[in-house]
């Protein structure tokens, strides 16, 4: 296997999506000093869309274009945020994910103007999220607050904020850190009160499986810790089968001796209803602790209370 002269990099067209591109090229040029590597923007329905996901299919309205541009030889990698990639399906056939950078952030951040916290919050406050996962757990422990539905890029949505359509908003706080606008975050929430999504805070790359030189490539990339965090919570996700309306949050960390625990949690819309499980791997492989989990909370209802929501 030989080094590409040139590798083609395909992504959404957002300012976050492109600076995620620019971090990948950085590190391939550090590994690969000679290679060149080439941007093919596109723009996908889920960008174009201002309405509900699950109009569009859900979160592969993210995806769909970009899958397209790989698989027709348009482009040789693709650059995703794991927490878009649906989990209820398997991988576009001819792709494989070829590496995962270390993982990033993965909590959620109060922007409010006013610099009030969380729990300072009085009621009434209309917070802007299109989550699901972000609307159950604030209605389970905030109910008083108002969740209006926002969706655009952290951008667009920062200055829909700016103009009064809501009076907070909650974003992802790697996004926050990708684009250089930390300094709108008040308060970082901690996972123990905001589960993050599935694969929060992780970019993985996409190839075709038969480019044997571009996985070569980007193997360098892939960081084995943030590999089996991603492989227990996709495995989790799948096996619930949840659609792009089910609130579910699920969170693998790795503890400083190398201990892999996988929280996992579904709610209804409302946030009346939490269920939840925590397990440690002891001698499980990532998937098998997925597995695990999931299986717990279906036997606690799961499967009732996701079949129940309309999507």
């Amino acid at each position: 296997m030989s080094t590409p002269d040139l590798i083609r990099i395909v992504s959404r067209d957002s300012p976050m999506a492109l600076a995620q591109v620019e971090r990948v090229r950085s590190e391939l040029a550090a590994h690969h000093p000679g290679l060149r590597t080439e941007v093919v923007p596109v723009k996908t329905s889920g960008d174009k869309w201002m309405g509900a996901l699950a109009q569009l299919g859900g979160k592969g309205a993210f995806t769909k274009e970009v899958d397209a541009a790989l698989i027709a030889g348009e482009a040789d990698l693709a650059v995703h945020c794991l927490k878009d990639i649906p989990g209820d399906r398997p991988l576009p056939a001819g792709t494989v994910f070829a590496a995962y950078l270390p993982r990033d952030d993965v909590r959620d951040a109060l922007i409010h103007p006013a610099g009030l916290t969380l729990a300072e919050l009085p009621p009434g406050t209309r917070i802007g999220t299109s989550s699901v996962r972000r609307v159950a757990q604030l209605a389970a422990a905030h109910p008083d607050l108002e969740c209006v539905p926002f969706r655009g890029n952290a951008n667009r949505r920062l200055d829909k904020l700016a103009a009064g359509e809501a009076d907070a908003l909650l974003l992802a706080v790697s996004g926050l850190e990708r684009i250089h606008r930390t300094d709108v975050i008040t308060e970082i929430l901690p996972t123990d009160s905001m589960c993050p999504p599935i694969g929060a805070g992780i970019l993985t790359l996409q190839c075709r499986e038969t480019d044997h030189d571009t996985i070569a490539a980007v193997a360098p990339l892939n960081d084995p810790t943030t590999y089996r965090e991603a492989a227990a919570e996709r495995m989790f996700l799948h096996v619930l089968q949840g659609h792009c309306n089910s609130p579910i949050a699920g969170y693998a960390h790795t503890d400083d001796t190398g201990q892999l625990a996988l929280r996992g949690q579904v709610f209804t819309p409302d946030g009346k209803r939490v269920l939840e499980a925590t397990e440690t791997a002891g001698p499980l492989d990532p998937d098998t602790l997925g597995m695990s989990v999931a299986v717990t909370l279906l036997r606690q209802g799961a499967r009732e209370l996701i079949d129940a929501i309309a999507h």
